[in-house]
């Protein structure tokens, strides 16, 4: 009896000594090693017991701040941050019994979101390789200042308040996880403005735009049943990436509370051939996610699908379109052209090498739109205008005043006349009406209606600016 009188009362203290211990939980973005954003009002947030008082300690000016859980034990709480620095810093969150967070940088955060070619990392998929991989996962820990979170792929139909996804330091032994393009452009950045760059890299391969969407707004979608088209998600089950509302619900939505700096998106190859509704949806998605995370219009950079497929089909280059068209849609984003980042091999592999390019593409973008640091190109030629003389068409461009990096040999380049029917054309660089401009002929079309170029889902064009950016793929009819 004694015994058992002993047990009774050692089970009733450790129950009440666990019932003394910390409450505090934290998503795993709150997480060792994290970069939070500079100059801001950096929200801290997790859940403890209803009601508890919240104190948050922040080392890098001794304060102390405080918030209180609500009913649901939830609360939120935001900390001044101070400029950049590679200065390691520490959180203390204390209800009573405090957790430590550490080795924190202050600096810039983006967060990256799309499909498979965002999510690629430098390890690479299957038989499909990065470009230089092994070099730079080798010389990963050169990257003081850069951190990643990847957050991992979790489909939920209804909201959550967690989603899985911790940071981590540059490392040989982390880096293979890392998004390639996210962490080419964190490398560009960190190197030209010389601060901490924090990577969260939510993405899942195949994902449709309507994935990164709440229910309320596909359902109004004529194209998707929700009951039809969302199938039950396992943990960990990936089959069925093109189910609307899930990423948005399982990865997204659980992140909003994270202080960033902008968005990076690449995405689009899940919506080819429903290329009418794709603008005006990501247009939708990028409102939504600003009004969301409620910190003003963030930037928004995103970019275009690489040639992929047959070289007569043209839905990829339907959707490549209506991605410029986004751009002129949504208020202060860019797109960066990828016309060029292939090889001719690469026709059937979705996910080209190249990625380090794309990756510097988006960071010329915000160092020199976010950032305003001038002297930077970031924008590729793209078609202004036609005029036809005789059986020639004279074709106009914007960011390319300087002219292109050649004179003839243009490759890229079609012709039709009023059949429809699009022939290779000879295209030669032109100085007319005091600017530079590209006349386009074709034998097999004396009386020219309409001109393409690179309007293929695999047409490689080799016509840059001055400064390497390949000029937009476009077409100036309206055929479909």
């Amino acid at each position: 009896m004694q015994i058992k009188r002993f047990l009774t009362v050692a089970i009733l203290l450790a129950g009440s000594w666990h019932a003394c211990q910390a409450k505090i939980t934290l998503p795993d973005i709150l997480s060792d090693n994290m970069v939070l954003q500079q100059q801001t009002d950096a929200r801290l947030w997790g859940w403890s017991d209803p009601n508890a008082d919240i104190t948050i300690k922040t080392s890098w000016n001794r304060q102390t701040y405080q918030t209180k859980a609500d009913k649901d034990g939830k609360w939120l709480a935001t900390v001044p941050t101070p400029e950049a620095s590679y200065t390691p810093c520490t959180i203390e969150i204390s209800d009573g019994n405090p957790i430590m967070l550490q080795n924190i940088l202050i600096g810039d955060v983006w967060f990256c979101a799309g499909q498979s070619n965002m999510e690629m990392p430098l390890n690479g998929f299957e038989n499909c390789p990065i470009e230089g991989a092994n070099q730079e996962i080798a010389l990963a820990s050169q990257w003081k200042g850069i951190r990643v979170a990847t957050i991992e792929r979790d489909g939920q139909t209804a909201p959550v308040d967690q989603c899985r996804g911790k940071w981590e330091t540059s490392n040989p032994q982390n880096a293979p996880r890392f998004s390639a393009t996210a962490f080419f452009f964190a490398q560009m950045v960190n190197k030209v403005l010389d601060i901490p760059v924090g990577i969260i890299n939510c993405s899942w391969g195949g994902s449709s735009v309507e994935g990164w969407l709440p229910r309320e707004i596909v359902s109004t979608y004529p194209d998707i049943d929700l009951e039809r088209d969302i199938r039950k998600v396992q943990p960990g089950d990936w089959w069925h990436w093109m189910s609307p509302t899930i990423m948005y619900y399982g990865m997204l939505q659980p992140l909003q509370n994270y202080t960033i700096k902008g968005f990076l998106w690449y995405q689009g190859e899940a919506n080819v051939g429903k290329h009418q509704t794709y603008a005006k949806r990501l247009k939708t998605m990028v409102e939504l996610w600003r009004k969301e995370w409620n910190l003003g219009e963030l930037p928004f950079y995103f970019v275009e699908i690489a040639p992929f497929g047959s070289k007569d089909g043209v839905n990829s280059a339907f959707l490549r379109e209506a991605q410029y068209k986004a751009e002129a849609l949504i208020p202060n984003s860019a797109m960066v052209c990828t016309n060029d980042l292939v090889e001719p091999y690469e026709a059937n592999n979705i996910h080209p090498k190249n990625k380090k390019t794309v990756g510097e593409r988006l960071a010329y973008q915000a160092l020199s739109k976010t950032y305003g640091i001038q002297g930077i190109e970031a924008d590729s030629p793209a078609y202004l205008s036609m005029e036809i003389k005789g059986n020639a068409a004279i074709l106009s461009f914007s960011h390319a005043e300087s002219g292109f990096n050649r004179m003839n040999g243009l490759v890229g380049f079609e012709m039709a006349g009023e059949d429809q029917v699009f022939y290779p054309a000879q295209a030669e660089v032109r100085w007319e009406d005091q600017r530079n401009q590209i006349r386009v002929t074709c034998d097999k079309v004396p009386q020219p209606v309409a001109v393409r170029y690179a309007f293929r889902d695999f047409l490689i064009g080799n016509v840059t600016n001055l400064r390497g950016l390949p000029l937009i793929p476009f077409r100036t009819d309206n055929w479909e």
